[in-house]
């Protein structure tokens, strides 16, 4: 029975010591391709499957990787977070792990649970995403002392844990960028609540492309909410209100979700999307080239976040010094149908 094939048996059928079969199979040891092949050959033909617990057991290793993430509502789903597990599922393979997933539960002691994963070794080091202000998974796994890697990044001025996040700053700087290219000068922003490190991120990006642009910003142009298509489309209406020299001609949003609220808004006041009122996202979701009009949005680099993250926690792993810690990437600008077509000598442009 194949249960029953060991390593001695291998290097029976090989001709080698069951010491060279093993580092081989570690990739230890450099042999010539004809002893790699007749250990190769041996292995398929007793069909010999390695005992994963007592490698682990050897090497200290479980070759699991916790990945961590704050649960959202069932009726809710993140695309990039789906994307961001693929993708580190795919490059953790590459180096011989798996992930092994447990969300963030509010109901749940985390220290205790982080605790447990560590000290009876199940995982080698953790993943986490979905990072805000006074996060408590940092100081619980700061204290166990154990390789971390999150998507995202706490604040600017932490260094702890090692991240890699995308730049949402630059991103909706580039997105207003445009729409003052497209003659844009009225332009608002629906943010997420104070507490929300990301939000306050891509807020910050957008009073700084409107300074560069030298243009003012009417208070009531900021609206700060908690939701998604239907915070978008009350917020917009909020902003349909206002009195036709005030009233924005294009709306930035944090994601492409509150877009959407915010186009079935214009709709229902019988405004053009893109024509009289412009309108940008951020996430690039599936459905967002399919929406009609199709929308503007930033497009995250996920699967190479994904990859990003696994490179430098493995290096972690391996005490390897790591060429950067902090990681950076630009989001993309998609140019769609939501913010092109204004004309600013329009009445009430």
């Amino acid at each position: 029975m194949a249960e029953n094939v060991t390593l001695k048996d291998v290097a029976r059928r090989a001709g080698v010591s069951y010491q060279t079969v093993s580092k081989v199979i570690r990739n230890q040891i450099q042999v010539s391709p004809e002893v790699r092949a007749r250990i190769q050959l041996a292995i398929e033909e007793l069909d010999y499957h390695p005992n994963a617990a007592a490698q682990n057991l050897r090497t200290q290793s479980s070759h699991l990787i916790g990945y961590s993430w704050k649960s959202e509502d069932q009726n809710h789903s993140s695309p990039v977070l789906e994307q961001f597990q693929h993708s580190i599922v795919e490059a953790a393979e590459d180096f011989g792990y798996h992930i092994l997933l447990f969300p963030q539960r509010t109901d749940r002691d985390l220290h205790t649970t982080y605790e447990e994963l560590v000290h009876t070794r199940r995982v080698d080091g953790f993943i986490m995403s979905s990072i805000e202000y006074n996060d408590p998974r940092i100081p619980i796994i700061s204290r166990l002392n154990v390789p971390v890697v999150s998507f995202g990044r706490p604040s600017d001025d932490e260094t702890f844990p090692p991240y890699v996040d995308v730049d949402g700053r630059a991103g909706i700087a580039m997105a207003v960028g445009h729409l003052v290219e497209q003659g844009h000068r009225r332009i608002a922003f629906l943010a997420w609540p104070e507490s929300s490190r990301v939000g306050s991120d891509r807020l910050a990006g957008y009073w700084d492309a409107m300074a560069d642009a030298e243009l003012p910003i009417d208070p009531k142009w900021v609206v700060r909410g908690k939701g998604e298509i239907d915070y978008g489309y009350e917020a917009a209406m909020r902003l349909l209100e206002l009195p036709e020299k005030r009233r924005p001609t294009a709306i930035v949003t944090v994601l492409d979700s509150i877009s959407i609220g915010v186009i079935q808004a214009l709709e229902a006041c019988g405004l053009r999307v893109g024509q009289d009122v412009a309108v940008t996202g951020f996430d690039d979701m599936p459905v967002a080239h399919h929406l009609k009009p199709s929308l503007t949005t930033l497009r995250q680099p996920v699967w190479e976040v994904g990859r990003a993250v696994i490179h430098l926690l493995i290096a972690l792993l391996r005490e390897e010094q790591p060429a950067a810690q902090h990681i950076l990437l630009p989001p993309e600008l998609v140019v769609r149908e939501s913010s092109q077509g204004y004309s600013p000598e329009a009445p009430g442009a």
